[in-house]
């Protein structure tokens, strides 16, 4: 038999082929979806007037912290930078502008005429908005009648807010001793209190903290929430309203539609706890008043305020990078932190220097092995339970990791990581009751079953 002799395809032919071969991958890379750019991280800083980081001179006198803890005698004072809101749940308050106004009752006959126009500025306030009620004059009080005992209209008015439903946000306009005391009343049997801001860094920003800080520590509100969405202020009142949160275990919060730029950044800083979802930025001061007229003299100005922000920042946990990159980005523009960056400059989740701090006293208190065995269960919840769909999924993951790492412990009840995370928010005390009941009736009926299998086995 003959072999077959193998013959090369001809030059016209192979070419083209070869051709269309080089051509292929050419024609797939082109097919192939462009890359998506990342988002810019500085971007153009709102206009506004409240926009910006602002420092100045000007320092006004305020209430210690320990004034406000022994008397009722609080000095007046009226919120004018923002607006805010008290409430006692973890899941926050509904958005600006749904908030119920309890009514105020019928009034004596006689006063109708009177009575047609707002008697409560509380209620008038909230009625309003904060910018419309402090530009408007104060309605006249109407002329008690001789039966009335009441003291005054405020007093009614914050017995309206104390009467609301727990879970209403509660207007707070006047920072008056009476006022917030109304306002977080209801707050003290849930023993969670979250503080809705949404305005400036300025000093009644400072005041309204340091206020319902003392106020919580008064009436032993264990689980205190900060709300806040801000475009920045003054970085004189944002440190000492970060001084009052870092005293008295905050949690902080910036929600995927709110934002924290610029000196509100400080604010963040010192908080236990940082949870954030929206946009935080920082830029350079904008320094009020300056008699500078060459860069030399306006870094003058500037050194002694930027290192009192770095020793603010380094006692909070925070890197003191921050303030150097404050100095580079112009007022004018806002660069943008993304979550890696968060977290390495230590502006969320737990703060490094109070957990430090936490141990230390817990370990004094409850001793080694239990601090070991609450890393132990923090670190298993982190990598366990947080991804959970549901809170009731989450608290019934966090029980079951309380029967393994032995939590509850009864030596140390209050301080165990399941109390912890309730005062954090991260689990709902509703759910892990809910979740500790069913753990319990699965043992009761696991043990039940036993008990019935020994019995019959016994019998048989």
């Amino acid at each position: 038999m003959i072999p077959a002799r193998f013959r090369l395809p001809s030059q016209r032919f192979l070419l083209p082929c070869l051709a269309i071969a080089c051509l292929l991958p050419a024609a797939c890379r082109q097919q192939a979806p462009a890359p998506v750019p990342a988002p810019p991280k500085t971007v153009v800083a709102s206009g506004s007037e409240d926009a910006g980081a602002v420092s100045s001179d000007a320092k006004p006198a305020g209430v210690t912290q320990a004034e406000l803890l022994k008397g009722t005698d609080w000095p007046a004072l009226r919120l004018v930078s923002g607006e805010a809101w008290i409430d006692c749940d973890h899941a926050g308050a509904p958005p600006p502008g749904t908030l119920s106004i309890v009514p105020d009752p019928a009034p004596p006959a006689g006063q109708a005429d009177a009575a047609a126009s707002p008697s409560h500025p509380d209620v008038a306030a909230a009625a309003l908005g904060v910018a419309d009620a402090a530009a408007a004059p104060a309605p006249p009080a109407p002329a008690p009648a001789e039966e009335d005992t009441r003291d005054d209209a405020a007093d009614d008015a914050a017995v309206a807010l104390a009467d609301g439903p727990v879970d209403e946000p509660r207007p707070l306009v006047d920072l008056g001793f009476k006022d917030v005391e109304a306002a977080m009343s209801s707050c003290r049997e849930r023993g969670v209190v979250r503080l809705r801001y949404e305005g400036k860094i300025s000093s009644d920003f400072t005041a309204l903290m340091q206020r319902t800080a003392a106020m919580a520590d008064r009436m032993e509100i264990g689980t205190r929430i900060l709300d806040i969405d801000s475009t920045g202020g003054r970085v004189e009142d944002a440190m000492p309203a970060g001084d009052a949160i870092a005293g008295s275990q905050w949690t902080i919060r910036v929600r995927a539609d709110s934002i924290c730029h610029s000196a509100c950044v400080l604010v963040l800083a010192s908080g236990d706890e940082r949870d954030i979802a929206g946009k935080v930025g920082i830029h350079r001061m904008v320094r009020v008043g300056s008699q500078a007229t060459t860069r030399a003299e306006l870094s003058q100005e500037l050194r002694e305020v930027y290192g009192e922000i770095k020793e603010y920042l380094e006692r909070n946990g925070a890197s003191v990078a921050v303030a150097d990159l404050m100095m580079t980005v112009p007022n004018r523009s806002l660069r943008l932190l993304d979550a890696n960056e968060l977290r390495e400059y230590g502006l969320s989740g737990a703060n490094a220097v109070q957990d430090d701090l936490d141990r230390i006293i817990l370990a004094r208190k409850c001793g080694d092995d239990f601090v070991k065995r609450r890393d132990a269960f923090l670190r298993a919840f982190t990598s366990r339970c947080e991804m959970a769909d549901d809170q009731a999924a989450v608290a019934a993951c966090a029980v079951s990791l309380g029967n393994e790492y032995g939590f509850p412990d009864e030596t140390c009840a209050a301080d165990g990581p399941l109390a912890s995370l309730r005062r954090a928010g991260r689990v709902s005390a509703a759910a892990a009751a809910a979740a500790t009941a069913a753990a319990a009736g699965e043992t009761t009926a696991a043990s039940a079953r036993g008990t019935a299998g020994g019995a019959a086995g016994r019998g048989g």
